[in-house]
């Protein structure tokens, strides 16, 4: 079976964690001592109904206040396919943690509750998963039991959404009308609603083709550990440990290490207990050579003739993501990959609205939450691809020196 990860998005109360708990409750992947758990909890409060957001929400404070404020990860199988939910924040002061759990989904899931219509943070959201180049986009009218499973109400949020996505990049867009309290259109479909036509939502996500999204033509393979065993048994192993990134790797093929541009073959490639024929994204493996030559962690292997450039300048969408101001001439550490460098802030070119797409070139400073395209130079060359070639190579994140804290998260064009 393949696996599908996939993150929620929308304005806060559009029922994000509640459908979560629907998918996962109708899909039979909870114990009965959590649903006992959970019902308890929703009767001491007075809800006539089970609150399954709290399936998700597992923060006291996020209980508390009836939010998602951290992201939230499930994992549950169908007979087809295995599934990662990363329940995202709806909050605007929490756009960062909403793109930190949908940078390495293959499918958004955009929530509108059907009473408001699209939002605001429906249209952020919904920029911001186009601007991570998510490849596949649900949009999921929720709560239709409360406009009595209206087929126009459905219909105007539909039109409007789609006028809205044909501005971005957003090469897959399905729209499907939900109830996540009651469960209607969530694993099987509604009798509520025989006028939409459509899959309901679990089919959607057992069937939808995510194969050919992965760049299974590039080779990239960042080192991340050089494995040399001391025991007698294994005295003359030596391997590179890492993920592949794209590409597939075979036994045989002809390869180079960046940056020292030295070839070799491959001679083996293991997996945790046995060789296998092949490695491909995203499995982790252990890449054994031909030739002794010198690879270490943040080196690349990649093919004779198809290898990243390298650069040292940067040009990149950054989402900031801490209080203190992104500036010109600011100092940061920068990992790329497996590679950890310095780079300073050339320029910023301009701010993203993520509303209006609009690009403010006079603003000087990206603050909290914010999008900017911005020039970075770095102190040593990196191996990059575009961002939209290849999330992991075309990736990479802003440290602060200081603290060792995540400041902000980038996407090179």
């Amino acid at each position: 079976m393949d696996l599908l990860r996939f993150a929620t998005a929308g304005s806060v109360d559009d029922g994000k964690s509640t459908l979560i708990g629907r998918l996962l409750l109708d899909s039979k992947a909870i114990f009965e001592d959590q649903l006992e758990a959970v019902e308890v909890t929703s009767t001491a409060r007075g809800y006539d109904y089970t609150d399954l957001a709290l399936l998700t929400d597992g923060l006291r404070s996020e209980r508390e206040q009836g939010i998602t404020i951290d992201v939230a990860y499930r994992y549950f199988a169908t007979p087809r396919r295995k599934f990662i939910i990363a329940d995202t924040p709806g909050h605007v002061q929490y756009t960062r943690n909403m793109v930190t759990g949908a940078s390495t989904a293959d499918l958004g899931l955009v929530l509108v509750d059907a009473r408001q219509g699209l939002t605001e943070q429906s249209r952020r959201h919904a920029v911001l998963l186009s601007l991570l180049r998510v490849p596949h986009l649900v949009l999921a009218v929720n709560k239709m039991d409360l406009v009595d499973w209206s087929q126009e109400v459905f219909e105007r949020i539909r039109d409007e959404f789609v006028t809205f996505a044909s501005r971005l990049n957003v090469p897959d867009l399905e729209v499907i009308p939900i109830s996540a309290l009651q469960g209607d259109n969530v694993v099987t479909r509604s009798e509520n609603m025989p006028w939409f036509e459509g899959s309901s939502l679990m089919h959607h996500l057992e069937n939808v083709h995510i194969a050919s999204d992965r760049d299974l033509r590039d080779v990239r393979f960042p080192v991340q550990y050089v494995i040399r065993p001391k025991s007698d048994e294994y005295h003359d192993y030596r391997g590179y440990a890492g993920q592949v990134a794209s590409g597939v790797l075979k036994p045989g093929d002809e390869v180079m290490v960046l940056p020292s541009g030295l070839t070799s073959r491959i001679a083996a490639i293991d997996a945790f207990d046995h060789e296998i024929d092949e490695a491909f994204p995203p499995m982790s493996v252990v890449v054994r050579l031909e030739d002794d030559i010198d690879v270490s962690r943040g080196d690349m292997i990649c093919r004779t003739r198809n290898a990243p450039e390298p650069t040292q300048d940067l040009d990149a969408m950054i989402s900031w993501m801490t209080r203190e101001p992104l500036r010109p001439r600011q100092k940061l550490a920068i990992k790329h990959t497996t590679r950890v460098a310095r780079a300073v802030v050339r320029d910023i070119q301009y701010r993203l609205d993520i509303n209006t797409l609009h690009r403010d070139t006079d603003s000087q400073e990206l603050g909290l939450n914010e999008i900017g395209r911005v020039s970075l130079r770095t102190t040593q060359q990196l191996l990059v691809d575009p961002y939209e070639q290849n999330r992991t190579t075309g990736s990479f994140i802003l440290i602060d020196e200081a603290t060792g804290v995540t400041v902000g998260a980038g996407m090179i064009n």
